[in-house]
Formats: C-alpha cells, structure tokens, sequence
C-alpha cells in the first residue's frame, strides 16, 4: 500500500491549497458550509492530480530509471508494474469523478464542479505528450495549472478572484516554474529535452524579473484591500528571500513541493504570514 501511496504523491497536494485562497482572501474562511465544500472540492482536484502523476510514472518509467531521484519511484523501480498503476488510475479517476458530481448537485452546476479539473487534465495529457518538450510553453502550462486551481476555489464557493490577486498569482507561477528548470539544468540530472532549449542566464533573469512581479502585484492587492494588510508585504519579502536562498543551493531541484517539505524555515514563515493575513482580513 505505501508504494501506491507514493505513487499518488500527496505531499504534492500543498499546490492544491491555493483553491483555498480566493475564500480566504474575501474574508469567507470562516463559513464553514463553504469551507467543507472546498476541502471535497481540494479531494477532487488532489486525485486529478495524481491520476496525472501516475500517468506521467508509466509513460516516463524508462527515462525516470536513469534519473538519480526519479529511479526510486514505484513504477521505475518495480515496486508497482505499470498495470497495475493503470488500474489505481481509474480508481483515482472515478472517485474524483464522484467527488465532482457531489461538488455539482451541492452549487447546482455541473459545469463548475467538472469543467476546471478536466481541462487541467487534458492539459496535462497534451503537456505529457509533447507540450512539454516547447520551451516557455512547457513552463506556461505549469503556470495555467495554478491559475486553474485558483478559479476552480473561486468558482466553487461563489467569490470573485481580484486581477492583482490574479495577476500576483501568474507571476508567482512562472517564478516557480523557471526557478525549477534553472536547478534541474544546473544540476544536470534531469531526463527533460526541453533543457536543451534554456541556458543558465536566461532562466535567472527571467525567473528573477517573476519573482519582483510578484512582490509588486502583491504589494497592490495589499494596498486596494486596505485593512493594514500592507505590513504583511515585508513577511512576503523574507519569504521570498528563504525561498531563493534555497533553491540557490546545490542540494535542491527547485520542485516548491520538495522545497517546502525540507524547510523548516519557509514553513515557518508561510505559518506566520498566514496568521497575520488571518487577523488582517478577520479581525
């Protein structure tokens, strides 16, 4: 069991709180009718997510056995064999099938509770499939999947998503993104042929002017939101700095999931950033 554990990743679902944000960020975390909806809505996309995994796993099996890090996943190991992640697959995929119909009879829109979540998977398939071997559209795609998962919390509960959130949102996502290709081409150790295509300078320039986009939106939601909300661009800056220093260093992928995983520090900084967002948008 703890291989097809594995195989689902869940410490990867971290990416999927940010459908938690829009209801945060409109000062509704508190109505627990919605909040309960959000967590079946955050199961759905988890398993989504994953069925999107497994499906990398079985069609990367042969290259993932020559990565230094990647030949210790299940399938490339041998631990699971493809057919039988194929069936974890559908189970995965029928079960947030489920979930998203729940998700529909309760909004009374099929529409909202499916249309995200399958569009991220068909987007998945297509970068799976050849889309990510095209440089800048490979790290798009990444980027369009957080953006997905911040309108489908929006949609879900009924709240608006602002265009500085939005916008701040998009520019954190392509930081994310080029700052992973920028370790995986300065270590050397991926498998990827788009790296073939990036270079060193411009993958630390380009993630560089990103990441000040992001403090700059950020910095204006703050400001249009009022509520003091302001103080808290300084506790962005120093998570920012944590998250670069990391990444800077040569026993990091640049994966955000792996990066929040193995510091101590970055978790304590969200933990107290999130707590001060709570008492300025609360209290």
């Amino acid at each position: 069991m703890k291989y097809y554990i594995k195989l689902m990743r869940p410490f990867h679902w971290v990416k999927n709180l940010l459908i938690f944000v829009p209801l945060f960020f409109n000062g509704r975390i508190l109505s627990i009718s919605k909040v309960w909806l959000l967590i079946v809505a955050f199961l759905a996309f988890s398993f989504i997510a994953s069925s999107v995994y497994i499906l990398n796993d079985v069609k990367d099996a042969d290259k993932d056995r020559l990565h230094p890090k990647k030949r210790f996943r299940p399938i490339a190991s041998g631990k699971v064999s493809k057919k039988q992640a194929v069936i974890f697959w559908i189970f995965l995929f029928t079960i947030s099938i489920l979930l998203m119909g729940l998700i529909g009879n309760i909004v009374g829109s099929y529409l909202v509770s499916f249309i995200l979540p399958l569009i991220y998977l068909l987007m998945n398939l297509l970068y799976s499939n050849g889309l990510k071997n095209i440089p800048l559209v490979d790290v798009s795609i990444i980027a369009a999947g957080f953006v997905i998962r911040l309108y489908y919390g929006a949609l879900v509960c009924g709240v608006t998503v602002s265009d500085a959130l939005l916008l701040t949102v998009i520019s954190a996502s392509f930081f994310l993104g080029f700052g992973k290709r920028r370790n995986e081409l300065k270590k050397g150790t991926s498998t990827r042929k788009v790296l073939q295509a990036y270079n060193i300078y411009f993958l630390d320039k380009i993630m560089y002017v990103f990441i000040s986009l992001t403090l700059v939106f950020y910095s204006f939601w703050t400001i249009l939101k009022g509520r003091n909300l302001v103080y808290t661009v300084p506790l962005a800056m120093l998570i920012v700095a944590d998250y670069c220093l990391i990444i800077e260093s040569d026993s990091s992928d640049g994966d955000p999931a792996e990066v929040l995983k193995n510091s101590k520090s970055l978790m304590c900084l969200l933990g107290v950033f999130i707590l001060s967002m709570f008492v300025g948008l609360y209290f």
